[in-house]
């Protein structure tokens, strides 16, 4: 115990905890057997009916506690298809009036044609986007202005995306009160209205606690690792929001070194050069971790917004930084591998990813034809114990992974999410390294393999716009060479 400073021996009380779901508002328990009549009576309560046109800026605002009422109702639906089948009910019920759409389009439609005035044309345009408004955004509206409203709402999309995962609720007008909801929070959680703050070990046990709960790449072990990734080289960041400060949205996390690392075991594993740090053997940032903590808050900006700011902080404190660039996992890259070996098994002689001589000194290890052999290895990551099938597999697995990053598209862009949204933000795919996360987990996720995207300042904006616009992805030399072999030696 000695050493560790005073805060120590009280934080080493609490254990490690997996991170727990969201208390719920206070409600009543429902029993299983709750009434589709029980929920239609509460929403037609609880959902304000749209005013007409002229009234719209009249009309009082409805009763608190009708929202009140709804939260308390929804708080007390104990299963997940409860909730389902009421956030289900409100997008099919009270969403957009569709015949009020039809008649304001129709609306427009005729006062262009008959060439009035711009005033009347742009207020029957102005009534066509009040009917375009579903009746749900009113009551999403009145309860972010709860006490907790917009906390409740984040869980309420998290309940939501959950729902559609599990396929117990679907379909298009499910689909448009998420993106409405999403729309609605990306407002409220944009960057005026968020808070950066630092974590070192003298942060609150309840904010140390809340980020070794919720990191998703590198998951804490113990109170020594988690003092480790806040202390010397080490920065921790994350965004609070102004309707609950000190509450970590994201968190990043970064080291600093003197180049740009490629290895994670080194970042989260070995001890710090010292424990003072020399600002002299800092040169690089890298950005080894990024961890939402409110699954509601998914397709929400906030990383990137969090990138940027944390470049600007280190730069106040290390005026001479020059690199900057992430050391991020390859989510997908072995489930991806494993289907092409398991299409390629089924047609016997069939051998689109391996060259012949790589064949032959794969099989020579391992004693059986390498589509079956292989599938075993990669899902149990049991090929880094045989030292002779790791070096017969560094050269193909190289270029697949290089060909998965940049060459497998989703419309057109980044098939891996990891890499779509570094290349978002204007980084440079820049270097993919071998044997770098030796986990399980890294072994089995992407056959060990990591990848820097590198930020370099002066060009991020016209990258960004050159992917987001032309779908081009900017990559390094190394990342273009294994490409090029890819694409001569396979045949996919």
């Amino acid at each position: 115990m000695r050493g560790f400073g005073p805060g120590f021996r009280a934080r080493r009380l609490l254990p490690l905890r997996y991170p727990p779901r969201p208390p719920r508002p206070r409600g009543t328990r429902l029993c299983s057997g709750l009434t589709a009549s029980a929920m239609d009576e509460l929403l037609r309560r609880a959902v304000p009916p749209t005013p007409a046109y002229e009234l719209r800026e009249k009309t009082p605002a409805p009763a608190e506690g009708q929202c009140a009422d709804f939260v308390s109702f929804y708080g007390g639906l104990a299963e997940a298809s409860q909730r389902a089948e009421l956030l289900g009910r409100l997008a099919q019920g009270f969403g957009v009036d569709h015949g009020q759409v039809a008649e304001q389009s129709a609306g427009v439609l005729q006062l262009r044609q008959q060439s009035r005035e711009a005033a009347v044309l742009l207020q029957a345009e102005d009534r066509l986007r009040y009917a375009l408004v579903p009746r749900y955004r009113g009551l999403f509206h009145h309860i972010s202005k709860l006490d907790g409203g917009v906390r409740f709402l984040v869980q309420l999309r998290a309940d939501l995306l959950e729902a559609q995962s599990l396929k117990l609720v679907e379909g298009p007008h499910v689909r448009e009160m998420n993106g409405v909801l999403k729309s609605m929070l990306s407002e409220w959680f944009s960057s005026g209205f968020l808070n950066l703050e630092r974590v070192t070990w003298h942060s609150p046990c309840e904010v140390l606690q809340k980020i070794s709960e919720c990191e998703a790449v590198h998951p804490v072990k113990n109170w020594m690792d988690m003092k480790r990734r806040v202390g010397p080289y080490r920065r921790c960041y994350f965004f609070s929001h102004c309707s609950t400060p000190g509450e970590p949205l994201i968190v990043l996390h970064v080291a600093l070194t003197g180049d740009i690392s490629n290895n994670i075991q080194s970042i989260v594993k070995e001890c710090p050069p010292s424990e003072t740090e020399e600002r002299n053997r800092i040169a690089a940032a890298i950005f080894y971790s990024i961890s939402l903590t409110q699954q509601g808050l998914q397709g929400v900006e906030l990383g990137t917004f969090l990138i940027k700011r944390v470049v600007k902080e280190l730069q106040k404190e290390f005026p001479h930084l020059g690199a900057f660039s992430s050391l991020s996992p390859i989510p997908g890259f072995t489930k991806w591998l494993l289907g092409l070996l398991n299409v390629q098994g089924k047609e016997h002689g069939r051998n689109e990813l391996f060259t012949d001589s790589e064949c032959k000194e794969i099989s020579a290890v391992t004693g059986d034809p390498v589509h079956e052999s292989l599938k075993g290895f990669l899902s149990s990551g049991e090929w880094v114990k045989s030292e002779k099938l790791t070096q017969a597999l560094q050269g193909p697995l190289m270029r697949l992974c290089a060909w998965y990053l940049y060459g497998e598209k989703h419309r057109g862009y980044a098939l891996n999410p990891v890499a779509n949204f570094h290349l978002q933000n204007g980084a440079v795919m820049w270097r993919i390294n071998w044997m770098a996360d030796s986990s399980l987990k890294g072994l089995t996720g992407s056959c060990g393999l990591m990848v820097n995207y590198r930020y370099y300042l002066e060009e991020t904006a016209p990258n960004s716009i050159s992917y987001l616009g032309s779908k081009n992805i900017k990559a390094s030399e190394q990342i273009l060479s294994l490409v090029a072999q890819f694409q001569n030696s396979s045949k996919l």
